[in-house]
């Protein structure tokens, strides 16, 4: 795990096989200090040659709307690269503010940092297994629920 110390920011990154995960562990006054957050992500993601990021958010206690702008411009970048930017753990009073700007669809979050790289396939995969574990599960079901993991997992 690598520590960067940004305006407003320190970030833990830690790189796992196709995605880079970055904790974003806010300063006391970081509301100032966004301005950079993109093009400082960027620059981290472009040095490790992964555009597929998560960012952990469970320590940010609010969500001002130059942090949301810099999340959507980040997104962008990656997205261009064929990346993707994801984010988890951000607090309940946050994801009710994202929701109020109309961008949870754009920028979901996701319990953990399993979840948010599995994405949506995340509950799919879930209830599939469920229901291959179930009593009444025949051989094929299982088989089905098999491959459907391994495909979600290759897919890392």
């Amino acid at each position: 795990m690598v520590t960067h110390a940004i305006e407003g920011f320190k970030l833990s990154v830690d790189r796992g096989p196709n995605w880079l995960f970055v904790k974003l562990r806010p300063k006391r006054r970081f509301a100032q200090d966004v301005s950079q957050i993109a093009d400082e992500l960027w620059s981290i993601a472009s040095r490790h040659f992964i555009y597929r990021v998560v960012l952990e958010l469970e320590e940010l206690d609010r969500l001002p709307a130059e942090l949301t702008e810099q999340l959507v411009i980040l997104q962008e970048r990656l997205m261009h690269c064929g990346g993707s930017l994801r984010i988890c753990g951000l607090p309940a009073d946050c994801v009710e503010k994202l929701c109020d700007s109309q961008l949870d669809v754009a920028l979901p979050n996701y319990a953990t940092r399993q979840e948010a790289v599995l994405g949506g396939d995340a509950v799919a995969l879930r209830e599939k297994l469920k229901q291959a574990l179930s009593d009444s599960a025949s051989d094929d079901d299982m088989q089905s629920a098999a491959d459907f993991a391994r495909l979600s997992l290759s897919l890392q």
